[in-house]
């Protein structure tokens, strides 16, 4: 059997399939067979590959009907038979070294997995990606703790940078999760890592990625599935995390982890963009007039910024049975607040401390929340100056709320639209762009605290 499998599903590739097989049959290392996987093409892919094969016996091709590219890759897995699992895509090339880099790494350094730099193509312009600083060996928690930091980088979500061993593959029975179209070859990599001990990152260019990828919004999916589909990722990569960290650390690095719904990739993100203007919810409560949507000035803009993150925070009440106001006071609760009295916490969220306390209430009821207030020295509010029985009095009204168990799926559900709320703000931006706004933001924010002190 050869020493690699090369996987590549096609569909309807006839403009790009003979750049990619050539990529590889030109490899420098020669003992690998390739799988291609004809996933229903209706052009002239599946004669292309044909051809190849006739021409060179380490090509095997598979036509079968159009069942999307997960389960053809499955397909290709269960094909394979070589010690171990390259991927490309039929739109991509290969660069002449890359199988023999791969092969030379995992048997040099006895690892499981091989992850390498990659060219980003986009027209005319080649340029190199990846995160890799040096070349160098870690471990499990070593790799999970790097993903941490990027974790929706095309670098650590695709398969066409990677070098796999078939035998963990098999024996854990890992395969592509066809339920889902977003984010199913990060879930792979995932359950990979999960079963896998060292990874060596190889600081070499390996693949060619041409940046044309079609989006979420682009499958014509619903909101209702979209979302569904996030959580489902999200649950995964919790569940990752909480597996290979343990619990301990897990709870120390749950921010860390939890920004893995906001961090758009610099390399094209794995988010998809926001869905909003193609889908009707139906249900919504928050609606704005058109005269206020054209209205100029502050009052009018900030009205607008409040009312879009209602918009989207309703898609989660309506789902949960909650209103719009006990999203907002939930999400508000699972940041830190530990510093804040009842009508502070109020102000902030611009409603009344009624409607707050009354918020709070239900989502006790439905033990969403648990409340620690802190310890008050009562000898000391009965004695002292004015001041300090004032602050004593503030303290008194200070209160510690946790998000309980319970409530985890909706903060996770409050957090996937949030994430779109800031797609639709910087919709349009450059990476550029982005970086020179939050530094003139975070100046913004540091005048209007230093004017508030005064």
């Amino acid at each position: 059997m050869p020493m690699v499998s090369i996987i590549v599903p096609v569909y309807n590739a006839e403009k790009t399939i003979e750049r990619c097989i050539n990529s590889i049959l030109n490899q420098s290392y020669k003992d690998f067979e390739l799988l291609l996987l004809d996933d229903g093409s209706t052009d002239a892919s599946g004669r292309i590959c044909d051809a190849f094969a006739e021409k060179d016996q380490r090509i095997r091709v598979l036509h079968k009907e159009n069942t999307g590219v997960s389960d053809t890759r499955n397909q290709g897995i269960a094909m394979a038979g070589g010690e171990y699992l390259q991927f490309a895509d039929s739109d991509d090339w290969l660069a002449s070294g890359a199988t023999e880099f791969f092969v030379c790494t995992v048997t040099e350094h006895s690892c499981d997995m091989v992850i390498a730099d990659f060219y980003r193509v986009i027209g005319e312009r080649v340029a190199q990606k990846g995160d890799i600083e040096k070349d160098g060996l870690m471990d499990r928690m070593g790799y999970a703790a790097s993903m941490m930091q990027k974790p929706a980088d095309f670098y650590y979500g695709v398969l066409w940078n990677k070098f796999y061993k078939r035998s963990i593959i098999e024996e854990y029975h890992i395969r592509m999760d066809t339920a889902v179209s977003w984010c199913e070859d990060f879930m792979f990599n995932m359950e990979y890592v999960r079963h896998i001990h060292t990874v060596y990152a190889l600081k070499v260019p390996v693949y060619y990625y041409v940046k044309t990828k079609d989006s979420l919004v682009s499958q014509g999916l619903s909101m209702k599935k979209t979302i569904q589909m996030k959580l489902n990722v999200f649950t995964y990569y919790n569940s990752f995390y909480k597996d290979v960290l343990g619990e301990e650390d897990y709870e120390k690095r749950r921010g860390r982890i939890y920004r893995f719904l906001f961090d758009a990739a610099s390399d094209g993100s794995v988010l998809p963009l926001s869905l909003m203007g193609n889908y009707r919810l139906g249900d919504e409560r928050t609606n704005v007039s058109e005269s206020v949507q054209e209205g100029e000035g502050i009052f009018f803009d900030l009205y607008r910024e409040r009312k879009l993150q209602e918009k989207l925070f309703d898609i989660v009440a309506l789902r949960n049975d909650l209103t719009t106001m006990d999203v907002k006071v939930l999400y508000f609760l699972s940041q830190p607040h530990e510093n804040c009295t009842l009508k502070e916490m109020a102000d902030i969220l611009n409603i009344s401390r009624r409607q707050l306390s009354g918020s709070i209430q239900r989502m006790q009821a439905r033990e969403m929340l648990t409340v620690q207030e802190e310890e008050k020295d009562r000898a000391r509010a009965k004695r002292g100056t004015r001041e300090k029985q004032q602050e004593n009095g503030r303290k008194a009204d200070i209160k510690e709320y946790m998000v309980t168990q319970e409530a985890e799926n909706i903060l996770s559900e409050i957090l996937f639209v949030l994430c779109d709320f800031e797609q639709i703000q910087y919709e349009g931006f450059s990476q550029e762009e982005m970086e020179i706004y939050e530094r003139l933001e975070e100046m913004r924010r540091k005048n209007i605290r230093k004017a508030l002190r005064t």
